[in-house]
């Protein structure tokens, strides 16, 4: 159960204080407070658990610290301060955790130095960073003298609740602060998490009695069930909403007045046009791409365009490839103000103060109102200035669904987070860890798992079968040299550890980031054409086609870490992006199909004039956005009729025939996102693939997806959606995945997670490459074993967090019910609204020339048409 507090004025908080944290307040912030500030500190002075959403810049941090700090310094002065750990700061990112640790040095600092001006005796208050770079001497003069503040990450809590020199220090925690947990909650980082704050729950309660959680959070929804995750289940909670507290300052524009009718050389001058006078406007400029390639490319034509503006000195690149030395090297001149614009992909969007940057560009969609939020926000970082972003879009596609993205921002509108529930890989860790504690009853276990949100209807047969598989009771795990990790009193109902290097295996192996790797790709006659990564893998099936170091290749088959392909001339099925591809959310998803049916009514009483006066007052678009945008819906009305429109209502599958490589083409426009056309399209491709008997090639994009058979063979689209069937969804998908590399990949990282290959074991590493030999190994043994934790873990992932099986099981209901209709039609050419589907094999910036012919030639045919039509 969730409450909304009240707000209250500065006078009343500052009253709560001690004395010296007053002044510190007065002096340091004017006695005047944020408005998280004057909502959450009441609320964690009185110890009850709070969610914190506000912007960046907003005074989240202070806000969480305040009543903490207060109440450490009135400990501290009554001499009542013991050698413990009282308040634990959880961060996904060590850089974030670092930050905080500098900017809690500002209060506790100043807050001591006034109490010595004062002549005031206290016990200093400590903190301290335990993460994976801290040295192990630093480990080990804190365990015994233990920080009163500590700065964890979420894998260090579940360490530290396992380690005998540690875990004492641990049952005198008063409060948890989980920063970022916009970042955490929709991961298996924060399932970890979750179980990890129960446990320790439990470790507090021998003492006296539980902690405060207190949340920090950028914009994010649904806010009720991230306060849920946050203080697990049967507790209440406080949500402090100031999301939007702050004033935005946000406009999409277009760098060309036609995005078909340029060169791409005309196109990328007048893009680095558009970005060189933006950051000339600007004091520090921070550019956010979707791709680390990306990143690169812009930084680089930034100094070859404009040597005598942009040199090494006053610019940078951030991206998680990079050495940590250079992440950190740009980061501290970001956050000094020393550099003119810094180029990055996603590793910006947290764990970096950057107060003197005052815009934010984005190049591309970033596919959600919240990443277009959290990424914005990092410019105007104090409150009271105005965030400012810049949106530049290259895609006809993509201008549609910015433009609904910046204007539902702007209105309050977020989209959902997708909090996975009942991970057995993650349970695996903690059944282990629990078991290392001594002998344990699993009633006992299932009772303090089931307090955490992302197990709360956890059934015991699923903890049973995770025990089973952890104590060694299958039949042929020895045999593979899987050993069992616990012993399982089945007549007492307890578990326990079980050989002398369980907890080493434990310590060296637990954590839930998945090592990753790049497979090697060669030819079958064994010639080395480059590498790949291995998330590229997820999509590939026998016999696509994808492009590599400008040659296309066919992918015949995988081993290990080895890709064996065969050259090609067709045409590429998968675009060479797709492994760092951002899924436009479902959600948004949904209003930019809002739109579409509005573009549709305003177009049957307005003419174009009157559409983009109203889109460019409605809408925070430049004209060639707004006259672009126009443009696409008129010319799709035009060609194929106001039926050929995908709305909320309406799905359009457009048939073609292609002759030239004798395929028959269907295209899907769906508009709900690239994880939802995922596996939507894999039910649709096995349906068919079932009632055609054919081969199957399938495409995916955020507006829908492609579905090829041979020219000869037939298939009735609207009658297959009409009849797949929202509670055989799950078991469609299951037998379409069962042979993919998706699965296969899926499975090696839950097996590493569950301890079924160990990634590290006595002081050897075993690489990702290995690990998925092993997998690729164990794989079909783990299917033949009934009920096997590991296997139903890969599957439930795969299904229920990578395709979104909710939202298809929603819309296949709604067509089921006709809600939905669906409606095919057919052209000798693609629509415009079917372009970017039908260009998905060259969509990448080194095949822009082939890809802009493709568009040229497709509205070659659609103004032929068009005008032929007109003329007749």
């Amino acid at each position: 159960m969730e409450k909304r507090p009240e707000r209250h004025s500065n006078e009343e908080i500052l009253g709560l204080l001690d004395e010296n944290v007053r002044e510190w307040c007065i002096r340091r912030l004017d006695g005047r407070l944020t408005p998280p500030q004057r909502m959450a500190v009441p609320l964690i002075h009185e110890r009850k658990n709070v969610l914190i959403c506000s912007p960046t810049g907003s005074g989240k941090t202070l806000s969480a610290f305040l009543a903490i700090i207060d109440d450490l310094f009135v400990r501290a002065r009554a001499g009542a301060l013991e050698d413990s750990v009282y308040c634990l700061y959880v961060s996904p990112l060590k850089s974030l955790a670092n930050d905080i640790h500098k900017n809690l040095s500002q209060p506790l600092d100043g807050i001591a130095g006034i109490a010595r001006e004062r002549g005031i005796d206290h016990t200093p208050l400590r903190h301290a960073i335990r993460h994976g770079d801290v040295s192990r001497a630093d480990k080990t003069k804190m365990a015994r003298k233990p920080p009163h503040i500590l700065n964890i990450t979420p894998e260090t809590l579940g360490i530290l609740l396992n380690s005998p020199k540690f875990r004492e220090s641990l049952r005198t925690v008063r409060w948890v602060v989980v920063d970022e947990i916009h970042s955490l909650a929709g991961s298996k980082r924060g399932v970890h998490l979750s179980v990890s704050l129960e446990r320790l729950e439990e470790l507090v309660k021998e003492n006296d009695g539980g902690f405060t959680r207190i949340g920090c959070s950028a914009t994010i929804e649904p806010l009720a069930e991230v306060g849920r995750f946050l203080v697990g289940a049967g507790r209440e909670v406080e949500i402090v909403d100031t999301r939007f507290a702050r004033e935005f300052d946000l406009q999409l524009l277009c760098p060309v007045p036609d995005l078909i009718e340029t060169t791409p050389e005309d196109l990328a001058r007048h893009l680095y046009v558009t970005i060189h006078r933006l950051v000339q406007e600007h004091s520090n400029t921070l550019v956010f791409t979707n791709t680390r390639n990306g990143a690169e490319r812009i930084l680089y034509n930034l100094r070859a365009r404009y040597p005598e503006w942009y040199t090494e000195e006053n610019t940078g690149c951030h991206h998680g490839s990079m050495g940590t030395d250079g992440r950190l090297s740009v980061e501290e001149r970001l956050k000094s103000g020393r550099v003119k614009v810094v180029t990055t992909s996603t590793s910006l969007e947290l764990g970096v103060d950057m107060p003197h940057v005052d815009l934010v560009l984005q190049v591309g969609s970033p596919k959600s109102v919240a990443a277009l939020l959290q990424r914005v926000g990092r410019a105007g970082h104090r409150l009271g200035e105005v965030v400012k972003g810049r949106i530049v879009v290259l895609d006809r596609d993509e201008l549609v669904e910015c433009a609904v993205m910046l204007r539902e921002g702007q209105n309050g509108f977020v989209d959902r987070i997708h909090i996975p529930e009942n991970c057995l890989d993650v349970l695996a860790q903690h059944v282990f860890g629990m078991a290392l504690d001594g002998e344990t009853r699993i009633q006992g276990m299932l009772e303090v798992v089931r307090r955490s949100y992302c197990y709360r209807d956890l059934e015991e047969e699923d903890l049973m079968s995770v025990v089973r598989y952890l104590a060694g009771e299958y039949a042929g795990l020895e045999e593979r040299r899987i050993y069992a990790k616990i012993w399982h009193d089945e007549e007492e109902g307890t578990v326990r550890k079980r050989g002398r290097n369980a907890r080493m295996i434990y310590f060296q192996n637990s954590g839930t980031i998945p090592d990753e790797f790049s497979c090697d790709v060669l030819t079958r006659d064994g010639v080395f054409a480059g590498n790949l990564d291995e998330k590229y893998l997820e999509r590939m099936n026998k016999g696509d086609v994808f492009v590599l170091g400008g040659r296309r290749y066919r992918f015949a088959y995988r081993r290990g870490g080895k890709l064996y392909v065969d050259p090609t001339t067709d045409r590429p099925t998968i675009p060479s992006w797709f492994s760092e591809k951002l899924p436009l959310s479902f959600d948004l998803g949904l209003h930019v199909l809002r739109f579409k049916e509005m573009m549709l009514r305003a177009m049957e009483t307005a003419v174009t004039e009157e559409i983009v006066v109203n889109l460019l007052a409605d809408y925070p678009i430049d004209e060639n956005s707004a006259r672009s945008i126009c443009a696409i819906f008129e010319q799709q009305v035009l060609y194929m009729g106001d039926e050929a429109v995908p709305t909320l209502k309406r799905i359009v599958v457009e048939e073609q025939v292609d002759r030239e490589n004798h395929r028959r083409l269907y295209y899907f426009m769906t508009n709900y996102g690239l994880r939802f056309n995922d596996g939507f399209s894999r039910i649709v491709a096995f349906t068919i693939a079932r009632d055609v008997t054919t081969n199957v090639s399938v495409g995916i994009s955020d507006t829908g997806f492609l579905v090829s058979i041979p020219l000869e063979k037939q298939a009735d689209p609207a009658r297959i959606l009409r009849g797949i069937r929202a509670d055989e969804c799950n078991e469609i998908l299951k037998e379409a995945v069962g042979d993919t590399q998706l699965l296969k990949r899926v499975f090696r990282i839950n097996a590493a997670r569950s301890f079924m290959i160990l990634r590290n074991y006595m002081g050897r590493r075993r690489s990702a490459r290995r690990q998925q030999v092993s997998a690729d190994m164990l794989i079909s043994f783990a299917k033949r074993l009934d009920g096997f934790a590991v296997m139903r873990e890969t599957y439930r992932e795969v299904i229920d967090d990578r395709f979104e099986a909710e939202n298809i099981r929603r819309i296949v209901d709604g067509i089921g019910a006709g809600e939905i209709e669906v409606v095919l039609t057919r052209a000798a050419s693609p629509s415009p609204l079917a372009f970017g589907i039908a260009t998905l094999g060259v969509s990448d910036a080194v095949y822009a020339q082939d890809k802009l012919s493709m568009l040229r030639e497709f509205q070659r045919r659609v103004m032929s048409s068009i005008d032929g039509e007109a003329a007749a």
